[in-house]
């Protein structure tokens, strides 16, 4: 009696340095405990065979060679939008696209690092106040944490940046893709008062990283009042962590953005939910 061969998944990342990236393997190890092998390609635009592809090159022979399903990073989440068939509300609005699903050639562009935050935010800190909340940082994800911060329900949201113009300017286009004046952007001078003031703070800065570490701001103005998350996962316990948990604060670490934004993609490209518990354990496992 013959049987049937289990249905096969080809996703891809497209970006530049995406070495270090978890991903890939977040993805082929869920698709192959559902029975479905799977085959997850790094494609970054610093490698020799892929220097000098422009995005839509690369997003044409994704289609053209059965791809599933693309990731979309640094730096081309703004600029994917243009090349795509169709895009959820919700990328529409922020104007950046991380995930691409391909069905029959026709593609359709979402962003789950703004769903992926907002379920680490609702599900570990489902009570916190988010009257008044400060966020450090205005480039590449910070878009994305901002936009969940206002679809959460803060009322009034700081945007903090050593860059005062791109804190302003992600303020306007949050406030536009709202319909509210719930952002406001500026330097970064003053920000211990703006978050002395707020019932949390959101680190959406690199500042953390094993190769940035340090915090983005003077943990001294820190209470117990306030919820500290940080988007840094590697570490997962950051030095910002570990001064707010000191300082009696409640925290959100990295890795449930990471690890979220990966199973609403995986849902999106297979059409399959996915074990969330199960890919966690996968991410912590990667070391």
């Amino acid at each position: 009696m013959s049987t049937t061969p289990a249905r096969s998944f080809l996703f891809g990342l497209i970006g530049s340095d995406l070495s270090l990236s978890r991903t890939p393997p977040l993805h082929e190890a869920e698709g192959l405990a559902q029975g479905h092998p799977t085959v997850y390609r790094r494609l970054d635009v610093l490698t020799d065979r892929l220097e000098g592809r422009s995005l839509e090159q690369m997003l044409s022979s994704a289609i053209d060679m059965g791809f599933d399903g693309l990731n979309i990073t640094h730096p081309f989440k703004r600029e994917v939008l243009d090349l795509l068939d169709d895009v959820d509300p919700v990328a529409a609005r922020l104007g950046s696209v991380n995930t691409v699903a391909i069905r029959d050639g026709h593609t359709t562009g979402h962003n789950t690092d703004v769903t992926g935050y907002a379920r680490g935010l609702s599900e570990q800190l489902p009570d916190v106040a988010k009257r008044r909340v400060v966020q450090v940082g205005a480039g590449g994800v910070g878009n994305a944490i901002a936009f969940a911060l206002a679809e959460a329900g803060v009322q009034e949201l700081q945007i903090r940046d050593v860059d005062a113009a791109r804190a302003a300017e992600l303020a306007d286009k949050l406030n536009a893709a709202t319909g509210t004046s719930v952002a406001t952007g500026g330097g970064h001078d003053g920000v211990e008062d703006a978050i002395a003031a707020a019932d949390g703070v959101v680190n959406a800065t690199p500042l953390g990283m094993l190769s940035h570490p340090g915090t983005s701001f003077d943990t001294s103005c820190l209470t117990p009042q306030h919820w500290v998350s940080d988007v840094v996962y590697m570490p997962v316990s950051t030095q910002l962590l570990q001064e707010a948990e000191a300082a009696g604060c409640r925290t959100l670490d990295g890795t449930h953005m990471a690890v979220y934004q990966a199973v609403d993609a995986f849902e999106h490209f297979t059409g399959q939910p996915a074990d969330a518990e199960r890919m966690r354990a996968t991410f912590h496992s990667l070391g």
